[in-house]
Protein backbone atom coordinates (compact mmCIF):
# COMPACT_ATOMS: atom_id res chain seq x y z
CA UNK A 1 0.00 0.00 0.00
CA UNK A 2 1.33 3.71 -1.03
CA UNK A 3 1.81 5.58 1.69
CA UNK A 4 2.15 9.43 1.50
CA UNK A 5 2.97 12.27 3.62
CA UNK A 6 2.09 15.86 3.76
CA UNK A 7 4.20 18.32 5.32
CA UNK A 8 2.70 21.55 6.14
CA UNK A 9 4.12 25.04 5.50
CA UNK A 10 2.72 26.32 8.57
CA UNK A 11 4.82 25.89 11.65
CA UNK A 12 2.71 23.77 14.28
CA UNK A 13 4.21 23.54 17.62
CA UNK A 14 3.25 20.17 19.04
CA UNK A 15 2.59 21.52 22.19
CA UNK A 16 -0.22 22.50 20.06
CA UNK A 17 -1.33 18.51 20.08
CA UNK A 18 -0.34 18.19 23.73
CA UNK A 19 -2.79 20.42 24.73
CA UNK A 20 -5.43 18.92 23.12
CA UNK A 21 -4.17 15.51 24.52
CA UNK A 22 -4.72 16.88 27.70
CA UNK A 23 -8.24 18.03 27.00
CA UNK A 24 -9.36 15.01 25.92
CA UNK A 25 -8.27 12.98 28.80
CA UNK A 26 -9.15 15.59 31.07
CA UNK A 27 -5.69 16.06 32.95
CA UNK A 28 -4.41 19.38 33.91
CA UNK A 29 -0.84 20.72 33.24
CA UNK A 30 0.05 20.45 36.64
CA UNK A 31 -0.88 16.77 36.74
CA UNK A 32 1.12 16.01 33.77
CA UNK A 33 3.57 18.17 35.39
CA UNK A 34 3.61 16.21 38.69
CA UNK A 35 3.09 12.69 36.56
CA UNK A 36 6.28 13.95 34.68
CA UNK A 37 8.47 14.99 37.42
CA UNK A 38 8.68 18.33 36.10
CA UNK A 39 7.70 21.71 37.11
CA UNK A 40 4.36 23.24 35.75
CA UNK A 41 6.03 26.25 34.02
CA UNK A 42 8.12 23.34 32.05
CA UNK A 43 5.12 22.17 31.06
CA UNK A 44 3.59 25.11 29.99
CA UNK A 45 6.29 26.52 27.88
CA UNK A 46 5.97 23.07 25.72
CA UNK A 47 2.19 24.27 25.31
CA UNK A 48 2.92 27.76 24.32
CA UNK A 49 5.73 26.50 21.62
CA UNK A 50 8.74 27.88 23.45
CA UNK A 51 10.15 25.10 25.03
CA UNK A 52 10.69 21.56 22.49
CA UNK A 53 9.87 17.86 23.25
CA UNK A 54 13.46 16.13 23.84
CA UNK A 55 13.42 12.25 22.95
CA UNK A 56 13.54 12.10 27.04
CA UNK A 57 10.36 14.17 26.91
CA UNK A 58 8.97 11.97 24.43
CA UNK A 59 9.20 8.74 26.02
CA UNK A 60 8.13 10.18 29.51
CA UNK A 61 4.71 11.25 27.74
CA UNK A 62 4.67 7.86 26.09
CA UNK A 63 4.34 6.47 29.38
CA UNK A 64 1.67 8.99 31.17
CA UNK A 65 -0.29 9.86 27.84
CA UNK A 66 0.14 6.65 25.59
CA UNK A 67 0.63 8.20 23.01
CA UNK A 68 3.82 6.78 21.05
CA UNK A 69 7.01 8.78 21.95
CA UNK A 70 8.14 8.41 17.79
CA UNK A 71 4.82 11.01 17.60
CA UNK A 72 6.28 13.26 19.44
CA UNK A 73 9.80 13.07 18.27
CA UNK A 74 8.06 13.27 14.61
CA UNK A 75 5.80 16.54 15.37
CA UNK A 76 9.05 17.83 17.12
CA UNK A 77 10.69 17.52 13.67
CA UNK A 78 8.63 17.97 11.05
CA UNK A 79 8.20 21.51 13.37
CA UNK A 80 11.87 22.44 13.58
CA UNK A 81 12.39 21.47 9.83
CA UNK A 82 9.53 23.60 8.84
CA UNK A 83 11.06 27.09 11.05
CA UNK A 84 14.10 25.58 9.14
CA UNK A 85 12.98 26.15 5.83
CA UNK A 86 11.05 29.36 7.08
CA UNK A 87 14.44 30.27 8.18
CA UNK A 88 16.11 28.91 4.67
CA UNK A 89 13.57 31.02 2.69
CA UNK A 90 14.46 34.53 4.30
CA UNK A 91 18.26 33.59 3.95
CA UNK A 92 17.49 32.74 0.19
CA UNK A 93 15.34 36.03 -0.29
CA UNK A 94 18.24 38.04 1.26
CA UNK A 95 20.80 36.61 -1.36
CA UNK A 96 18.58 37.20 -4.78
CA UNK A 97 20.17 40.09 -4.38
CA UNK A 98 23.88 38.71 -5.41
CA UNK A 99 22.22 37.47 -8.69
CA UNK A 100 22.99 39.58 -10.87
CA UNK A 101 26.87 39.23 -10.33
CA UNK A 102 26.74 35.58 -11.55
CA UNK A 103 26.21 35.03 -15.06
CA UNK A 104 22.47 32.86 -14.60
CA UNK A 105 21.38 32.91 -18.58
CA UNK A 106 24.87 31.60 -19.78
CA UNK A 107 25.05 28.60 -17.22
CA UNK A 108 21.86 28.13 -18.30
CA UNK A 109 22.42 28.42 -21.71
CA UNK A 110 25.04 25.47 -21.40
CA UNK A 111 23.39 23.24 -19.34
CA UNK A 112 25.19 24.11 -15.44
CA UNK A 113 21.74 25.26 -14.17
CA UNK A 114 18.05 24.92 -15.10
CA UNK A 115 16.50 27.96 -16.64
CA UNK A 116 14.36 29.91 -14.50
CA UNK A 117 13.21 33.60 -13.84
CA UNK A 118 12.20 32.47 -10.25
CA UNK A 119 14.60 34.35 -8.32
CA UNK A 120 14.77 31.50 -5.33
CA UNK A 121 14.90 29.03 -7.67
CA UNK A 122 18.12 30.66 -8.68
CA UNK A 123 19.55 30.70 -5.87
CA UNK A 124 19.00 27.43 -5.39
CA UNK A 125 20.70 26.17 -8.59
CA UNK A 126 23.53 28.33 -7.84
CA UNK A 127 23.89 26.83 -4.62
CA UNK A 128 23.90 23.45 -6.20
CA UNK A 129 26.17 24.41 -9.09
CA UNK A 130 29.20 26.12 -6.60
CA UNK A 131 27.94 22.98 -3.83
CA UNK A 132 28.10 25.32 -1.10
CA UNK A 133 24.50 25.94 1.51
CA UNK A 134 24.92 29.93 1.00
CA UNK A 135 25.97 31.58 -2.09
CA UNK A 136 28.51 34.09 0.38
CA UNK A 137 30.43 31.09 1.30
CA UNK A 138 31.56 30.43 -2.39
CA UNK A 139 34.81 32.94 -2.08
CA UNK A 140 35.63 31.60 1.30
CA UNK A 141 35.75 28.34 -0.97
CA UNK A 142 39.30 26.96 -1.96
CA UNK A 143 38.56 25.87 -5.43
CA UNK A 144 36.56 29.18 -6.22
CA UNK A 145 39.21 31.94 -4.17
CA UNK A 146 41.68 32.47 -7.14
CA UNK A 147 38.73 33.61 -8.86
CA UNK A 148 38.30 36.78 -5.78
CA UNK A 149 41.83 37.02 -6.07
CA UNK A 150 41.44 38.95 -9.42
CA UNK A 151 42.60 42.69 -9.04
CA UNK A 152 43.71 43.96 -12.27
CA UNK A 153 40.61 43.80 -14.32
CA UNK A 154 37.68 46.68 -14.95
CA UNK A 155 34.02 45.85 -15.01
CA UNK A 156 34.34 42.32 -13.45
CA UNK A 157 32.45 40.00 -10.94
CA UNK A 158 34.68 38.07 -9.40
CA UNK A 159 31.30 35.65 -9.17
CA UNK A 160 31.48 35.35 -12.83
CA UNK A 161 34.86 34.54 -13.17
CA UNK A 162 34.36 31.81 -10.38
CA UNK A 163 31.37 30.59 -12.28
CA UNK A 164 33.13 30.23 -15.44
CA UNK A 165 35.69 28.11 -13.44
CA UNK A 166 33.33 25.94 -11.80
CA UNK A 167 31.84 25.52 -15.45
CA UNK A 168 35.20 24.41 -16.74
CA UNK A 169 35.88 22.01 -13.43
CA UNK A 170 32.77 20.09 -13.98
CA UNK A 171 33.24 19.91 -17.39
CA UNK A 172 36.77 18.34 -16.89
CA UNK A 173 35.07 16.07 -14.39
CA UNK A 174 33.64 14.58 -17.05
CA UNK A 175 36.68 14.12 -19.55
CA UNK A 176 38.37 10.49 -19.37
CA UNK A 177 42.11 10.85 -18.89
CA UNK A 178 45.10 8.89 -17.88
CA UNK A 179 46.55 9.99 -14.51
CA UNK A 180 49.23 13.07 -14.73
CA UNK A 181 52.19 11.93 -16.58
CA UNK A 182 54.89 14.64 -17.14
CA UNK A 183 57.34 12.87 -18.86
CA UNK A 184 54.69 11.66 -21.62
CA UNK A 185 53.52 15.45 -20.97
CA UNK A 186 56.56 16.89 -22.14
CA UNK A 187 57.02 14.00 -25.02
CA UNK A 188 53.49 15.44 -26.71
CA UNK A 189 54.18 19.17 -26.56
CA UNK A 190 56.13 18.59 -29.94
CA UNK A 191 52.88 16.97 -31.43
CA UNK A 192 51.02 19.62 -29.79
CA UNK A 193 52.52 22.31 -31.55
CA UNK A 194 52.07 21.05 -34.91
CA UNK A 195 48.57 20.45 -34.20
CA UNK A 196 47.76 24.30 -34.68
CA UNK A 197 48.46 23.84 -38.70
CA UNK A 198 45.69 21.60 -38.82
CA UNK A 199 41.42 23.62 -39.34
CA UNK A 200 40.69 24.77 -35.90
CA UNK A 201 38.17 21.75 -34.78
CA UNK A 202 40.67 19.24 -35.57
CA UNK A 203 43.40 20.98 -34.01
CA UNK A 204 41.53 21.33 -30.90
CA UNK A 205 40.22 17.72 -31.14
CA UNK A 206 43.76 16.32 -31.62
CA UNK A 207 44.98 18.59 -28.58
CA UNK A 208 42.56 17.13 -26.43
CA UNK A 209 43.10 13.62 -27.08
CA UNK A 210 47.29 14.25 -26.82
CA UNK A 211 46.40 16.07 -23.20
CA UNK A 212 43.96 13.18 -21.94
CA UNK A 213 46.88 10.38 -23.00
CA UNK A 214 48.99 12.26 -20.37
CA UNK A 215 46.58 13.44 -17.84
CA UNK A 216 45.56 16.84 -18.76
CA UNK A 217 41.85 17.45 -19.43
CA UNK A 218 41.09 20.36 -21.97
CA UNK A 219 38.06 22.06 -21.68
CA UNK A 220 36.87 24.84 -24.46
CA UNK A 221 33.79 27.07 -22.82
CA UNK A 222 32.69 30.34 -23.79
CA UNK A 223 33.96 33.34 -22.04
CA UNK A 224 30.99 34.32 -19.88
CA UNK A 225 30.23 38.33 -19.61
CA UNK A 226 32.04 39.84 -16.59
CA UNK A 227 34.30 37.77 -16.13
CA UNK A 228 37.64 38.84 -17.67
CA UNK A 229 39.83 36.34 -17.68
CA UNK A 230 39.88 33.98 -20.80
CA UNK A 231 41.79 30.97 -19.68
CA UNK A 232 42.71 28.66 -16.70
CA UNK A 233 45.06 26.22 -15.40
CA UNK A 234 44.52 23.96 -12.50
CA UNK A 235 44.19 20.51 -10.79
CA UNK A 236 41.14 18.18 -10.18
CA UNK A 237 41.37 17.84 -6.19
CA UNK A 238 41.93 14.07 -5.34
CA UNK A 239 42.40 13.34 -8.34
CA UNK A 240 46.04 13.51 -10.78
CA UNK A 241 44.69 15.38 -13.54
CA UNK A 242 45.37 18.75 -14.61
CA UNK A 243 42.76 21.10 -16.39
CA UNK A 244 43.58 23.26 -19.06
CA UNK A 245 40.60 26.09 -19.85
CA UNK A 246 40.13 28.54 -22.66
CA UNK A 247 37.65 30.67 -24.28
CA UNK A 248 37.86 32.11 -27.59
CA UNK A 249 36.93 35.83 -26.41
CA UNK A 250 38.81 38.13 -29.23
CA UNK A 251 40.86 35.60 -29.81
CA UNK A 252 43.33 35.88 -32.99
CA UNK A 253 45.18 32.72 -34.07
CA UNK A 254 48.11 34.25 -32.77
CA UNK A 255 46.96 34.96 -29.19
CA UNK A 256 44.81 32.07 -29.12
CA UNK A 257 47.74 29.47 -29.54
CA UNK A 258 50.13 31.73 -27.49
CA UNK A 259 47.53 31.29 -24.43
CA UNK A 260 47.15 27.78 -25.24
CA UNK A 261 50.81 27.16 -24.70
CA UNK A 262 50.92 29.61 -21.84
CA UNK A 263 48.65 27.34 -19.62
CA UNK A 264 50.59 24.42 -20.50
CA UNK A 265 53.73 26.40 -18.96
CA UNK A 266 51.77 26.71 -15.49
CA UNK A 267 51.55 22.67 -15.83
CA UNK A 268 55.03 22.45 -16.91
CA UNK A 269 56.83 24.53 -14.49
CA UNK A 270 54.39 25.59 -11.62
CA UNK A 271 52.87 24.36 -8.02
CA UNK A 272 50.35 21.77 -9.21
CA UNK A 273 48.02 23.11 -5.87
CA UNK A 274 48.04 26.51 -7.51
CA UNK A 275 45.11 27.70 -9.96
CA UNK A 276 46.30 30.09 -12.26
CA UNK A 277 43.83 32.69 -14.16
CA UNK A 278 45.56 34.12 -17.31
CA UNK A 279 46.68 37.90 -16.78
CA UNK A 280 44.45 37.82 -13.25
CA UNK A 281 46.61 38.67 -10.27
CA UNK A 282 48.57 42.07 -8.99
CA UNK A 283 51.18 39.71 -6.68
CA UNK A 284 54.42 39.78 -7.67
CA UNK A 285 54.93 36.11 -6.87
CA UNK A 286 51.73 35.30 -9.41
CA UNK A 287 52.73 37.53 -11.97
CA UNK A 288 57.01 36.38 -12.21
CA UNK A 289 55.15 32.74 -13.28
CA UNK A 290 53.37 34.28 -15.18
CA UNK A 291 55.82 35.88 -16.92
CA UNK A 292 57.82 32.65 -16.94
CA UNK A 293 54.86 30.98 -18.39
CA UNK A 294 54.55 33.96 -21.15
CA UNK A 295 58.69 32.42 -21.72
CA UNK A 296 58.31 29.23 -22.20
CA UNK A 297 55.51 29.66 -24.95
CA UNK A 298 57.69 32.38 -26.31
CA UNK A 299 60.27 30.32 -26.82
CA UNK A 300 58.28 26.68 -27.03
CA UNK A 301 56.89 28.43 -30.49
CA UNK A 302 59.79 30.10 -31.57
CA UNK A 303 62.79 29.68 -30.70
CA UNK A 304 65.34 32.85 -29.39
CA UNK A 305 68.09 31.75 -31.49
CA UNK A 306 65.86 31.19 -35.18
CA UNK A 307 63.71 34.64 -34.16
CA UNK A 308 66.44 36.85 -33.38
CA UNK A 309 68.30 35.62 -37.14
CA UNK A 310 64.88 36.33 -38.31
CA UNK A 311 64.48 39.52 -36.97
CA UNK A 312 67.92 40.63 -38.22
CA UNK A 313 67.36 39.86 -41.83
CA UNK A 314 64.66 42.91 -41.40
CA UNK A 315 62.56 41.61 -44.70
CA UNK A 316 58.95 40.71 -43.33
CA UNK A 317 56.78 40.01 -45.91
CA UNK A 318 54.12 37.44 -46.74
CA UNK A 319 56.94 35.36 -48.01
CA UNK A 320 59.57 35.76 -45.69
CA UNK A 321 57.19 34.74 -42.83
CA UNK A 322 55.57 32.51 -44.28
CA UNK A 323 58.69 30.57 -45.17
CA UNK A 324 60.23 31.44 -41.70
CA UNK A 325 57.02 29.56 -40.25
CA UNK A 326 57.26 26.60 -42.65
CA UNK A 327 60.46 26.19 -41.21
CA UNK A 328 59.27 25.99 -37.68
CA UNK A 329 56.35 23.77 -38.26
CA UNK A 330 54.41 26.91 -37.21
CA UNK A 331 51.41 28.77 -38.73
CA UNK A 332 52.71 32.43 -39.42
CA UNK A 333 50.33 33.91 -37.72
CA UNK A 334 52.39 33.04 -34.58
CA UNK A 335 55.36 34.89 -36.25
CA UNK A 336 53.11 37.83 -37.49
CA UNK A 337 52.15 37.96 -33.58
CA UNK A 338 55.56 37.97 -32.47
CA UNK A 339 56.71 40.74 -34.74
CA UNK A 340 54.10 42.54 -33.34
CA UNK A 341 54.80 42.33 -30.06
CA UNK A 342 58.08 42.92 -30.31
CA UNK A 343 57.85 46.15 -32.02
CA UNK A 344 59.45 45.03 -34.90
CA UNK A 345 55.99 45.99 -37.60
CA UNK A 346 52.78 47.87 -36.38
CA UNK A 347 49.83 46.93 -35.35
CA UNK A 348 48.13 48.32 -38.98
CA UNK A 349 50.86 46.41 -40.82
CA UNK A 350 49.30 44.93 -43.72
CA UNK A 351 50.27 41.28 -42.18
CA UNK A 352 47.87 41.01 -39.29
CA UNK A 353 45.36 40.88 -41.85
CA UNK A 354 47.06 36.94 -42.11
CA UNK A 355 45.88 36.57 -38.50
CA UNK A 356 41.83 35.39 -38.74
CA UNK A 357 39.78 34.88 -35.58
CA UNK A 358 38.49 31.95 -33.76
CA UNK A 359 34.94 31.78 -32.23
CA UNK A 360 32.35 29.48 -31.24
CA UNK A 361 29.82 28.42 -33.42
Amino acid sequence: METNTYQSDLAIHPGEYLEEVLEEVGMSQAELAKRLGRPTQAVNEIIKGKKSITPTTAIELEDVLRVPAHIWVGLEAEYQMVLAKQEELRVMEEESTLLSKFPYAELAKYGFVKATRNVIERVNELRRFFAVAQLSRIEHVGAYQSAFRVTNHKNIFHESIASWVQAGRLAAESIETESFNKTKFKKILPELRASMNREINEAITECKALLASCGVAFVMLPHFKNSGVNGATFWIENRDKAVVMMSLKGKTSDIFWFSFFHELGHILLHNKREMFLENGYNTPELQQQEREADEFARDFLIPMKEFKAFAMSGSFTKATVTAFADSLGIKPSIVIGRLSHDGLIPFNHYLRRELGRYEFK
